[in-house]
């Protein structure tokens, strides 16, 4: 049975939100594990740019995906600590480092649009879509999109 509240509004979606390199972007909340600070990150020789490295978090052996990189940004310079979001994919944990964290927020499914065609290539091939927030944009980020890591290499080997 759906509450008053939700039938008028509709179909309610819960996005958690990060900050990255200075937009914000939405992941469902339903694909989020957890929130954390990566320590003891260990590079992974000949791996992409894009794989910050593995680390191990409560005896899961979690791959490190730098945000940054997958969305073609700068290193941030700024000395802050980048906190990760766990994510998983087919039983594989990831962590995807962000800048900041946010909040969840309970937007509705009808306010969420297509991409806009001004939007920039980069986040377009990851985003799901978008809300139109108080004088901001959140890119929904499509977390298999972004977890699809170099699938011209997958083809080659």
């Amino acid at each position: 049975m759906t509450s008053k509240s939700e039938a008028s509004e509709g179909i309610m979606a819960e996005y958690v939100t990060a900050v990255i390199g200075g937009q914000l972007f939405g992941l469902p909340i339903s694909r989020v594990q957890d929130v954390f600070m990566p320590e003891r990150l260990t590079r992974v020789p000949l791996s992409s740019a894009e794989i910050a490295g593995v680390l191990n978090l409560r005896g899961r052996i979690v791959t490190v995906v730098d945000m940054r990189a997958r969305l073609g940004l700068p290193r941030a310079g700024d000395g802050k600590a980048m906190m990760a979001v766990g994510v998983d994919l087919r039983g594989e944990s990831y962590g995807l480092l962000i800048d900041q964290i946010g909040e969840v927020l309970r937007l509705p499914e009808a306010g969420r649009e297509d991409n806009p065609v001004n939007l920039d290539p980069r986040m377009a091939k990851l985003a799901g879509g978008v809300h139109r927030l108080d004088g901001q944009l959140m890119v929904v980020l499509d977390v298999d999109r972004v977890l699809e890591l170099m699938p011209d290499a997958k083809a080659a080997a």
